[in-house]
């Protein structure tokens, strides 16, 4: 959880809670102490005698569900001290979720069987996020909450990891599987994941897709040119997700186990009409677009690659060089790439104002265009 000291306890399921909670090291005056313990929905109604036993003091307790006769265990332990977050109604998410995403939770994936994707955890969850209640305080709290628990378990997924060999792929929604620009992005994602490299996406389709498609089959020599035949068959998401879907599952169906490699997805519900794609293996998708865009870029320490897109994709680019324009000299070193140079100089003419504002500043040197993936792949890991 963010915010989280490293001396508190996260606890996240009833077997880790009983493994705490016979830790000899817990016991104070003969009294198991919980202080710095952050328990997130856990089902404790059978715990009810060592909760009771246990001093609560500093302890927060969130979204978990407690005894309520007859002793009431939830008032017991807020009058001893710890504090409660009550478990939110009628949602079509956990707001104090521990964990990120996986492409099986989002799309309802059981035994390999998925429901259609209107009925998807990911579609329902857009859904409850477009309807009226959307702006109740309740709602907003229960997106908010949610959203601050999804940075801390990206925080958790990503420990230990070297942020400067994490490295962005952005892109357009609208690059069909087809289209070649898509085969040279997924060649990127593959790249970058053989060179020691986190590939990082905005986690929807299109460019983004292909990113995470390249760093997925990247463990296999062969894999992606028949990957991409077996895609091209549903090319768009927006000819229909459902096909679109289950071609993608059924190109990780065909490559899997350990040779798959990982990356990070970092999609938005805001955009929650584009469906994630399946090929980010550990996915933090947020319901604020600001905090979602603010995290993607901060994590690409390692440079980012700008595939052909369009308004969504100009933000990122200028977000970025203005954390970098105002960066400390000698600071802003990690690259920008402009993968396209028609793209980015005649059809969206991003580059000329990169590079007039690189120049004299801290990321001057650190801003390129190319039509090359294997130059864009170069300039990130050189």
């Amino acid at each position: 959880m963010a915010g989280v000291s490293s001396r508190s306890v996260e606890i996240d399921s009833l077997a880790d809670f009983d493994t705490r909670l016979a830790d000899d090291g817990a016991r104070l005056a003969g009294r198991r102490r919980l202080t710095g313990w952050f328990v997130s929905s856990v089902d404790l109604r059978d715990r009810t005698d060592a909760l009771l036993a246990a001093d609560p003091r500093g302890a927060v307790f969130l979204g978990c569900l407690f005894a309520g006769s007859p002793v009431d265990v939830a008032e017991r332990l807020r009058s001893g001290g710890a504090l409660l977050f009550p478990e939110l109604p009628d949602l079509p998410f956990d707001p104090y979720r521990p964990r990120l995403y996986s492409p099986e939770e989002l799309y309802g994936v059981v035994d390999g069987q998925r429901p259609p994707y209107a009925l998807s955890p990911d579609s329902t969850t857009y859904a409850w996020s477009r309807a009226p209640h959307g702006r109740s305080l309740t709602a907003d709290l229960a997106a908010t909450l949610h959203d601050h628990s999804i940075g801390g378990a990206l925080d958790d997924a990503t420990e230990g990891l070297d942020p400067t060999r994490v490295v962005g792929v952005m892109g357009g929604h609208a690059v069909r599987r087809s289209d070649p620009a898509y085969a040279a992005t997924a060649r990127l994602g593959a790249g970058l994941t053989r060179a020691g490299r986190t590939v990082l996406t905005g986690g929807g389709p299109g460019a983004m897709e292909a990113a995470n498609l390249g760093a997925y089959l990247s463990g296999w020599d062969d894999a992606l040119p028949e990957a991409l035949a077996q895609l091209a068959g549903a090319p768009g998401w927006a000819d229909g997700v459902d096909a679109w879907a289950d071609a993608a599952l059924a190109v990780r169906a065909r490559w899997s186990g350990d040779q798959a490699g990982r990356s990070i997805s970092i999609p938005t519900w805001f955009y929650g009409h584009e469906p994630t794609n399946v090929f980010g293996t550990a996915i933090a998708k947020y319901f604020a677009n600001a905090l979602r865009e603010d995290t993607l870029l901060h994590r690409c320490r390692g440079g980012i690659v700008f595939a052909p897109g369009s308004a969504g994709t100009v933000q990122e680019i200028f977000q970025a060089a203005n954390d970098r324009f105002y960066a400390v000299p000698g600071s802003a070193k990690a690259p920008l790439v402009l993968l396209g140079s028609e793209h980015w100089q005649s059809t969206l003419p991003a580059w000329p104002l990169l590079e007039a504002l690189s120049r004299d500043s801290p990321m001057a040197g650190a801003v390129h265009v190319v039509d090359d993936p294997e130059e864009a792949l170069a300039l990130v890991t050189g």
